[in-house]
């Protein structure tokens, strides 16, 4: 069975107006993005991969062109739409884990189900599952300070799963974790992909996109090349 477009792209532009020069962060971005597809996105400095991570994010939106985000046009929407849209379909996580520091792991998770209005007993019980399938089900009353680098990131992956979102979105998952601990966040997000999970990572390394089965380079704004994965990093394991 064919798998449905999460994600359509079309045409996507981006133009900011730095004094008298006009910066073309995208320009004429084209692409879709399949159910259950991992997803590398990937491109030097200046390149736009930040501003199209920002645009899929429904962090920014975009100067010309469509973006589709299961069946929503998110493109035409305003402020208080796309922060509906960005809590209901995306989740994200983020290099520095983007944790609250006196809040215990439990109640970092449940944020997002706070925002979305989900009565306390159900919040409690969904962060409690959530945070035992990405193994910290004994850190539950823990706070991110008496955690490792590892176990935080964890947490903020914890986090971006509790809404059951539609796309995972990662900006540089492992960019402060040394090589072990990003190992085995890559083999948690191997895990997730493998569950049915849509997975979008922005990363500059190419040892972390081998992990994804495809990857979209972006330079000057557009796509340089957009190839599937020959050897997964994982795929055998």
């Amino acid at each position: 069975m064919s798998k449905r477009p999460i994600i359509q792209i079309k045409d996507l532009t981006r133009f900011y107006q730095m004094g008298e020069t006009e910066v073309r962060a995208l320009n004429g971005v084209t692409f879709d993005v399949l159910e259950n597809e991992y997803i590398a996105i990937m491109g030097p400095s200046g390149s736009g991969k930040s501003t199209l991570m920002n645009m899929i994010g429904c962090l920014d939106t975009p100067t010309g062109g469509e973006y589709i985000l299961n069946n929503n046009r998110v493109s035409q929407m305003d402020d208080a739409e796309l922060a509906e849209v960005r809590n209901r379909e995306i989740g994200f996580v983020f290099q520095t884990f983007n944790l609250l520091p006196r809040t215990t792991c439990l109640a970092n998770v449940e944020l997002p189900l706070i925002y979305a209005g989900v009565k306390a007993s159900e919040r409690k019980e969904r962060a409690s599952e959530v945070l035992s399938k990405v193994g910290l089900g004994d850190r539950l009353d823990h706070k991110p300070n008496e955690l490792s680098g590892g176990q935080r990131q964890r947490v903020a992956i914890a986090r971006a799963l509790v809404n059951s979102p539609s796309i995972l979105l990662a900006d540089e998952p492992t960019g402060n974790l040394d090589t072990k601990t990003g190992d085995e966040i890559m083999l948690l997000f191997e895990e997730l992909y493998k569950a049915g999970n849509t997975i979008i990572l922005v990363t500059h390394e190419n040892e972390i996109a081998e992990y994804s089965r495809r990857i979209v380079r972006l330079r000057d704004g557009v796509i340089e090349s957009d190839e599937k994965v020959a050897s997964p990093v994982l795929a055998a394991h």
